[in-house]
């Protein structure tokens, strides 16, 4: 009977202690970051701020087709040391036929913390998207409201793609030379 009581409390230890452990890396989350998914196993968050709207929240109509259409400031915290380049996709994952791609550049040096608004990164490529053309194309739904993902990855190469490659194209050099990665997601209902 105490040899059943001991494994018992073994068993409640190691779901407790793995529940805490849980809880702590998830708490760094709360402002929309996701946990950097390094190789090495460590457990540590990249972030991706702007400071043109807070996470879940409203994009200002001067980043969208009814304003400037420019792309909104972008902050990234967290990069990992091991990182030789970036990239950045902006999608619309509600969007009628689809994810529509509003944004992708790549080969953004890792030594820059800041996208600058309506500005793309010095030596970085922008790729095609689904306007048919590089650069950014901003929120434009055709009705309701609208989901804006800002997805942050960071890679253990520089990527060796055509500036005319989409999306497809950047996911697939993504796959196998993500090292981290982070997301900020923003709103848009046009009036």
């Amino acid at each position: 009977m105490l040899k059943k009581n001991i494994g018992l409390l073994i068993v409640l230890l190691v779901l407790v202690g793995g529940t805490v452990l849980l809880l702590a890396l998830t708490k760094g989350q709360s402002n929309g970051a996701q946990p950097v998914k390094l190789k090495s196993g460590l457990g540590i968050y990249m972030t991706i701020t702007s400071s043109a709207f807070k996470p879940n929240e409203s994009i200002p109509p001067r980043y969208t087709c009814d304003g400037e259409n420019i792309s909104p400031a972008l902050e990234f915290f967290e990069v990992p040391e091991n990182t030789q380049s970036l990239a950045l996709i902006v999608d619309d994952p509600d969007a009628p036929a689809g994810t529509w791609t509003h944004w992708i550049v790549w080969n953004i040096n890792p030594g820059i913390k800041q996208i600058t608004e309506g500005a793309t990164p010095l030596g970085a490529t922008e790729g095609t998207t689904s306007f048919g053309k590089p650069g950014y194309g901003g929120p434009c739904p055709p009705s309701g409201q609208h989901r804006y993902v800002f997805k942050l990855y960071a890679l253990d190469t520089v990527l060796d793609l055509k500036p005319s490659a989409n999306v497809a194209a950047l996911q697939s050099a993504l796959s196998s030379h993500t090292i981290g990665q982070a997301q900020l997601m923003g709103r848009y209902r046009r009036q």
